[in-house]
């Protein structure tokens, strides 16, 4: 098939499979919509919240766009403020992960999908 479509709403939250919704919720479409080179995620993470663990690629850049709400990312060690429509390109390499401001953060987020690419980073916010 040429295209696909789905309602993100609809796609399994994998924060709950994980463990982690008390914080975020977390969905990938990239299955559902069939697509084998881009990479995609909704991403909520709830208000006053951080994300459970940070995260960074060896090969795959990612941008971010912010749907609704406020917050931050951290970059490496750079803070950067969040707001509606805010877009932010991060090559491979950053270490990033969000928090949210009192009104929560929706974002959605794009790259390329790469195998194996992805590293979790636990206590990110402590260094």
């Amino acid at each position: 098939m040429s295209y696909a479509k789905k309602n993100l709403r609809e796609v399994e939250d994998m924060a709950v499979k994980h463990g982690i919704s008390d914080t975020q919720e977390a969905r990938f479409p990239r299955g559902d919509l069939g697509a084998e080179q881009t990479g995609v995620n909704y991403l909520i993470i709830k208000p006053g919240q951080r994300e459970a663990f940070a995260h960074r690629h060896r090969e795959a850049e990612e941008i971010y766009v912010v749907l609704a709400g406020s917050g931050r990312v951290k970059l490496d060690h750079e803070l950067v403020d969040l707001a509606p429509l805010d877009a932010v390109r991060v090559g491979p390499g950053v270490t990033r992960a969000f928090e949210a401001g009192h009104d929560g953060l929706e974002v959605l987020v794009f790259g390329a999908h790469v195998d194996g690419d992805g590293e979790m980073v636990q206590d990110f916010w402590a260094e």
